[in-house]
């Protein structure tokens, strides 16, 4: 099973479960948990390969897919009985967050997503495939440090682009790979997502300057009759690193008004 973390606020307060993005762990949520924890039982969950969940479970599969991934939290969920969760996703973590909810609709009371990636843009398509004819001979954390270079740019994107390349130290070389072949195949899905919504109360908190996957989400929300869209000036793409006060207050807010 994943390595997960509970911050318990009631026995009868409703679940907030966080998933973090690729080369990420449960420790992004460093600013978050307290500000949630006041008023919701908060999960905490480390994705496959990712912080504690290490050996053996990162060699099980040779090929990874986003509901496998996603059948993995939903057993950590199953585990500790929660039926139904909130869940806030950063980055990739708002692709599996997603994919879950479209298979177990029933488990989802909400979704908050973070720094969303629901369209790659030309920029993201080339430089995915890129990686792919590159990722065998070049070394993963210098392709990982290209990437975080080019989705946070910006002096002020520092402290998150850092945590990120930190993060993505403690992978294996497999593990990147896997996780990157995993990414490079998400057109279809991401394509299906934005055609078909989400019955369920849904609010994207974007950078502004998040050039890269904003764009895409502005033009969902007009479309998607329960998303809604919360832009913080002055921020890229890790939102709740970023600006985390502004991130928990909207984000609270959001979850008290459903």
């Amino acid at each position: 099973m994943l390595h997960f973390q509970t911050h318990l606020h009631s026995k009868t307060a409703e679940w907030v479960t966080f998933v973090h993005g690729a080369g990420g762990s449960s420790s992004i949520w460093y600013k978050q948990v307290r500000a949630f924890q006041q008023h919701y039982n908060v999960l905490l969950v480390d994705l496959r390969g990712h912080g504690k969940s290490k050996k053996p479970i990162y060699e099980k599969l040779k090929r990874y897919r986003f509901d496998t991934i996603g059948d993995e939290v939903i057993e950590v969920l199953d585990h500790l009985s929660i039926k139904k969760t909130h869940w806030v996703g950063i980055s990739l973590g708002t692709i599996i967050i997603r994919e879950i909810t479209a298979r177990f609709t029933e488990r989802t009371s909400s979704m908050i997503m973070g720094g969303a990636i629901m369209k790659m843009n030309l920029r993201g398509q080339v430089l995915m495939r890129v990686g792919v004819l590159l990722k065998s001979v070049v070394p993963y954390l210098l392709l990982y440090r290209l990437f975080a270079h080019i989705i946070m740019p910006k002096k002020s994107h520092k402290e998150s682009r850092n945590l990120f390349i930190n993060e993505a130290k403690k992978l294996y070389q497999k593990e990147f790979k896997r996780w990157f072949t995993l990414v490079a195949d998400i057109n279809p899905l991401l394509k299906h997502f934005r055609f078909n919504e989400a019955a369920v109360p849904t609010l994207y908190i974007m950078g502004k300057e998040d050039h890269m996957f904003l764009p895409s989400i502005t033009k969902i929300v007009q479309h998607h009759q329960s998303a809604t869209l919360y832009v913080i000036p002055a921020c890229g793409h890790v939102v709740n690193i970023e600006q985390p006060h502004i991130f928990n207050e909207v984000s609270v807010s959001f979850l008290k008004g459903i």
